[in-house]
C-alpha cells in the first residue's frame, strides 16, 4: 500500500478492503503489545518463565484441571511444543500433573498453590492498568470491545 492509499499496481483498495486493511493494522500493533506485555507478565510470575506459557496459566486459572491435548488445542500448539512447555512449568512449582479419573492412561494438568498465588497477583495488576488505561470509557464499551474480542477468538480455532 503505498501513502497515497493504492495498493500495489496502483489500484486503490475498495470499501470493504480498506476495512480489513485497517483491522489487519490495529491487530499487528495491538499483538505486538500484546507479545511485549506477556514477557513481562511472565517474568513477573517467575523471572525463568517463557512468555508463550502465561497464557497456559491464565487458562489453568480460569479453567481448573485440562488435559495437555486440551490445553494445546486452545493455544493453538502441537502436542510436542505443550508438552516442553508443561514439564518447564512442572519444573518451576506453577504446575502439576496428576491421573485423570476418568481415563487412567491421560493426565490432568492444575496450577499449584504457588501458581495460583502468582497468577492471581499478575493478572489483579493488569486488571488494574486496564481499569487505569480504559477509565474514559463507558463500562459498555469495554463490555462490547471484549464481546467483539471473544468472537474473533472463536472464529480464528482451529
Amino acid at each position: 500500500m503505498s501513502p497515497s492509499g493504492a495498493a500495489p499496481g496502483g489500484t486503490r483498495p475498495s470499501g470493504a478492503d480498506r476495512e480489513f486493511l485497517a483491522l489487519e493494522r490495529e491487530l499487528t500493533v495491538l499483538l505486538r503489545r500484546a507479545r511485549a506485555s506477556s514477557g513481562e507478565m511472565a517474568r513477573e510470575v517467575h523471572p525463568d518463565l517463557e512468555s508463550a506459557a502465561y497464557g497456559l496459566l491464565v487458562r489453568l486459572d480460569e479453567c481448573g484441571r485440562q488435559r495437555a491435548t486440551e490445553l494445546a488445542a486452545y493455544i493453538g500448539v502441537g502436542k510436542a511444543t505443550m508438552s516442553r512447555q508443561l514439564r518447564a512449568l512442572e519444573h518451576l512449582g506453577l504446575v502439576a500433573r496428576e491421573p485423570d479419573p476418568a481415563d487412567g492412561r491421560a493426565w490432568l494438568v492444575h496450577l499449584t498453590e504457588e501458581g495460583h498465588r502468582r497468577v492471581a497477583k499478575v493478572r489483579e495488576a493488569r486488571r488494574a492498568r486496564y481499569v487505569s488505561q480504559l477509565a474514559h470509557w463507558d463500562r459498555r464499551e469495554v463490555a462490547e470491545l471484549a464481546r467483539l474480542l471473544q468472537q474473533l477468538n472463536r472464529g480464528m480455532e482451529k
